[in-house]
C-alpha cells in the first residue's frame, strides 16, 4: 500500500513534526497534525484519513483513547495508538478501544510502517466481512 492519507495525532509539536517526515518518507500523505483530541474527532469527520495515528495521552477533555473510541464507532476509521506508556492499567483502557494496533515509542520508521500496513489490511479485511 502507498499513499495512504494519515492523521496525526500527537501533542508534542516535535514528535508530531518528526512522525510527519516519517510518514512522508515511507509514501503516506499526512492529511493534517494536531495535539486535542477533540479536533482529531472534527478533523477525522472532515478529512477521512484511511488511518488515525493517536497519542494515548493528550491535551484537552477528550485523551487519546476517548476521541480513539468516538472515531472508531462513529466513522470507522482504523485507529493505532502511540504511547511511551505500556503499563497495565493504561494499555487495558487502550484495549477497550479497540484500535487495530500499538506504538510503543521510541519507534523506527520500519516499526511504523509494518504496524501501518497491518493496520491497513486488517482493516481492508474487517470490512469485506460486513
Amino acid at each position: 500500500m502507498s499513499g495512504e492519507k494519515i492523521l496525526v495525532v500527537e501533542d508534542e509539536a516535535i514528535l508530531a513534526m518528526d512522525l510527519q517526515d516519517k510518514l512522508t518518507d515511507l509514501g503516506y500523505r499526512v492529511l493534517a497534525a494536531t495535539g486535542s483530541g477533540e479536533a482529531a474527532v472534527r478533523m477525522a469527520a472532515e478529512l477521512r484519513p484511511d488511518l488515525v495515528l493517536m497519542d494515548i495521552r493528550l491535551n484537552g477533555i477528550l485523551d487519546g483513547v476517548e476521541a480513539g473510541r468516538q472515531i472508531g464507532a462513529q466513522l470507522q476509521i482504523p485507529i493505532v495508538f502511540m504511547t511511551a506508556y505500556s503499563d497495565e492499567a493504561t494499555m487495558r483502557r487502550a484495549r477497550s478501544a479497540r484500535p487495530y494496533d500499538y506504538l510503543i515509542k521510541p519507534f523506527g520508521p520500519e516499526k511504523l510502517n509494518s504496524t501501518i500496513e497491518t493496520a491497513l489490511r486488517k482493516h481492508a479485511s474487517d470490512k469485506r466481512k460486513i
